[in-house]
């Protein structure tokens, strides 16, 4: 099935050609009849399987210009409602899209809430504005949550509530997730009519993905990453740390060893955070060192290998990681590293048998130098020297 046998609005259909699509993915063939005939829809897929434009392009074709705001989209981080935000804007240029969240003046928001068809807003920040009173849903016709399941674990469900609670009851409400646990469907019966469920098959492509791990001591962890980014990193990296502390450091001890490294997480300023992510898009960077919360529901293509630096804690997390890559019938690589600090944590996520994860054997490489910066009051700023480098003693 293409597109034309969607029965597509022509204007929608050149924009999603415009665009490179020639054949819509699986939740895009199974969710868009459905959304257009104004059925609840819920969504189980992955971060790439195409679900931006599964609910972008049937709310698209019933918006009006110049009737206010008819759509809003929740979604959990800034990047991610940046991107939806870019993506709808693109599938139709008559049509008002504005993007709301933290970290950017209110003013200019407020001036787009005036003039928008649709929103896409973090839950913070749009809470922001309805207690303001800036933002006016009289005519709202869709509700969007989009990556369900992160705003749950972010913490957000209370302030999505509250949101909702100003919303018109009448309305289409459509939910995408990558899991679906027992908060989720507290959610869903409450305030979804009837939905249809659509579930695709959460699995990666194992002809085109290859998954392995090291095996590696602490100190010699952050070399092994130099070596295999240098010598065995084609395209673009996405490297997955547990902290925000840790992607600042090893950013800036990827820079060091002369790789063109960027940090992306949820501590920097909105303006740094999308310059990263812009420039590993337009492969100005080769590395996006980031956590998994600023990476969540990040679509840029030509990823060839991630790396997780610290393991992931469950299976669900490690599938969100690996399936940035491997997409458009390209071929990709996820590694792990495992020091004796990552252990619990993988075997938690090799508890899900339809994870198969092969051990690699250590390559030859070089000891380089990793260097933890750290402040003390007295003393200033300090250097130590941790994984990868001994310094010598006089």
């Amino acid at each position: 099935m293409g597109f034309e046998e969607l029965n597509l609005h022509p204007d929608v259909l050149k924009a999603v050609k415009r665009y490179g699509f020639t054949e819509p993915t699986i939740i895009q063939k199974r969710c868009i009849p459905h959304i257009k005939t104004g059925r609840d829809v819920v969504g189980q897929s992955l971060t790439g399987s195409g679900k931006t434009l599964a609910f972008g392009i049937p709310i698209i074709e019933k918006i009006h210009p110049g009737k206010g705001v008819q759509a809003l989209v929740l979604a959990p981080t800034r990047e991610l409602a940046s991107q939806v935000s870019d993506t709808l804007a693109e599938l139709s240029p008559r049509i008002r899209v504005t993007s709301v969240f933290g970290g950017v003046g209110m003013q200019p928001q407020i001036d787009g809430l005036r003039r928008a068809e649709i929103v896409v807003a973090t839950p913070g920040r749009m809470l922001d504005h309805i207690r303001r009173n800036t933002a006016n849903f009289s005519n709202l016709s869709f509700l969007v949550l989009d990556e369900a399941d992160k705003m749950f674990e972010m913490g957000f469900i209370e302030d999505v509530e509250e949101i909702i609670r100003h919303l018109p009851k009448n309305r289409q409400t459509l939910l995408f997730s990558a899991t679906i646990s027992s908060g989720i469907h507290h959610l869903i019966a409450k305030h979804l009519r009837n939905p249809l469920m659509i579930k695709e098959q959460l699995h990666v492509d194992k002809a085109l993905l290859k998954q392995v791990y090291y095996d590696v001591g602490q100190h010699e962890k952050f070399s092994l990453l130099a070596h295999l980014l240098k010598h065995k990193t084609p395209g673009l990296a996405i490297v997955f740390c547990g902290t925000r502390r840790e992607v600042d450091i090893l950013a800036r001890n990827l820079k060091m060893q002369g790789l063109n490294a960027m940090a992306v997480h949820g501590g920097l300023s909105q303006n740094k955070r999308t310059r990263a992510v812009d420039s590993l898009k337009s492969e100005n960077i080769q590395v996006l060192v980031a956590t998994d919360v600023a990476a969540r529901g990040l679509d840029i293509q030509n990823i060839s290998h991630i790396y997780n630096y610290d393991s992931p804690k469950t299976s669900s997390e490690y599938t969100h990681r690996i399936g940035r890559t491997a997409r458009a019938g390209k071929y990709g690589e996820a590694v792990t590293l495992l020091s004796d600090r990552d252990h619990d944590n993988f075997r938690n996520v090799t508890l899900d048998s339809s994870i198969q994860i092969q051990k690699e054997r250590l390559p030859e490489f070089q000891k380089v130098q990793f260097v933890r910066m750290t402040q003390r009051p007295s003393h200033g700023t300090q250097r130590r020297f941790g994984q990868g480098y001994r310094q010598h003693r006089r």
